[in-house]
């Protein structure tokens, strides 16, 4: 009776919860991204360097790690529903402003801004699924709900080289009207999130009295439980915790190589000699086979109670992938090396996400999942911003792709190295949530 009582209130909140939060990451990944297909274009026409587009790209994740914290704490106290809406609306009209950048300056700082008005979604939605999911299902639903960033990437591809072809239309730039139409999703999402979402469990009034009993109650005894085990709740706790900033450094690498794929992988594609809707449907083909592959991988890792060796080795594949795409010279050799970069990082993150919440609760919850995501995606910058120095410098994608590499494998490194410092809490998802 239990077991069915489990299986029905899972259910019911996985569908009303997991479809709609994919939903809104997926808009939120194509307008973080979409600058690599807009650069096609936009490069020439406001006479960029590769190295002030990758600075451009990259300089999101400075405004995204100054307010990254602040924002979780606000959505911890307000709740999910007011402030993801609040980051939706913002996001949606700075990325419009995007279409009316004239020159470096204003490229730079609009970039900035959108940083800091997306600051918080990520981490939010993290920390709002720890609210609903017992940590024993949680990679599973992470990954489902990460899936979203590769399927942008696959249909947002064809969809922004389309929209490039919009050029001389009303007077405007393709690039511009790609900016201009990807917006408007994210300003009519962030309305309806404001009627749609649930903050807690105990408002969920769209669950049986049952169901929100049994959930209200299994949250309640976890949160107990990291109590009693030494699990930590205040502000400085999460700021402070020596594995919030080690799993800080293991995302570094991670967000690298995410950010290198979504903003420079179109450019890598192009300089084959194809045009930009063939590159576009190129583009879509490694996040579709890496979708499968997160999700498969998540489960096994939710099924074995094991996290550190599915971070570990996800890591060192796309590392590899990274290498053998600096030496490729033909479409079928690249995209595949694309294809091993896409499978390692969407599968390396669903399971090193379980990890802050197995050691941390309420505000510490908040604020360490911040910090993790902030300092981490600080890798967004450091990743595009060495390929287009690099590239400026060599002429070549190849060095810039080395360095993520070595980041990556810095990260499996790190994951074995906190392993290791630690006992069960980080290490085995079962002995910490369960």
């Amino acid at each position: 009776m239990e077991m069915d009582l489990e299986k029905r209130t899972l259910r019911k909140v996985s569908w009303r919860i997991v479809p709609f939060i994919m939903l809104l990451y997926f808009i939120a990944y194509i307008d973080r991204v979409n600058i690599g297909f807009a650069s096609l274009t936009m490069k020439t026409d406001l006479g960029f360097t590769s190295s002030m587009l990758g600075f451009g790209a990259g300089i999101f994740f400075w405004g995204y790690f100054m307010f990254e914290v602040p924002s979780n704490i606000v959505l911890h106290k307000v709740g999910a529903r007011l402030w993801i809406a609040r980051v939706m609306v913002t996001w949606g009209i700075i990325s419009a402003m995007m279409a009316f950048v004239q020159g470096p300056t204003s490229f730079y700082v609009i970039r900035f801004l959108l940083g800091a008005a997306e600051a918080g979604f990520f981490p939010g939605i993290i920390l709002y699924l720890s609210y609903w999911f017992p940590a024993r299902h949680r990679a599973g639903v992470t990954a489902f709900f990460m899936a979203a960033a590769p399927i942008s990437t696959a249909l947002g591809s064809p969809l922004s080289a389309a929209l490039l072809e919009m050029n001389g239309v009303m007077g405007l730039r393709g690039w511009q009207w790609m900016f201009i139409l990807e917006a408007i999703p994210a300003l009519v999402l962030g309305v309806v999130v404001f009627f749609h979402m649930t903050d807690k469990p105990e408002k969920a009034k769209w669950l049986k009295d049952d169901e929100r009993a049994w959930l209200v109650n299994v949250m309640n005894v976890e949160t107990a439980s990291r109590a009693t085990s030494g699990a930590k709740h205040g502000i400085i706790s999460g700021l402070a915790n020596p594995r919030v900033l080690a799993l800080s450094l293991i995302y570094f690498g991670t967000s690298a190589g995410l950010y290198t794929l979504g903003i420079w992988a179109p450019q890598i594609i192009r300089q084959l000699g194809v045009s930009s809707m063939t590159t576009g449907l190129l583009n879509a083909i490694p996040p579709v086979v890496s979708v499968v592959a997160m999700i498969f991988w998540s489960r096994h890792s939710d099924r074995t109670g094991e996290r550190t060796w599915h971070v570990v080795l996800a890591c060192v594949a796309a590392a590899i992938g990274l290498v053998v795409a600096a030496v490729a010279n033909s479409i079928v050799g690249l995209i595949a090396a694309l294809t091993l970069v896409n499978i390692g990082i969407s599968c390396a993150k669903p399971p090193l996400w379980t990890m802050p919440t197995m050691f941390l609760s309420g505000a510490a919850a908040a604020t360490g999942i911040a910090t993790i995501n902030s300092i981490g995606n600080l890798g967004g910058f450091a990743g595009p911003a060495m390929i287009g120095w690099m590239k400026d410098r060599t002429g070549s994608f190849a060095g810039g792709l080395y360095f993520v590499a070595g980041l990556l494998v810095l990260s499996a490194v790190l994951t074995l190295l906190l392993a290791r410092s630690q006992k069960a809490p980080v290490t085995h998802g079962n002995a910490a949530a369960h």
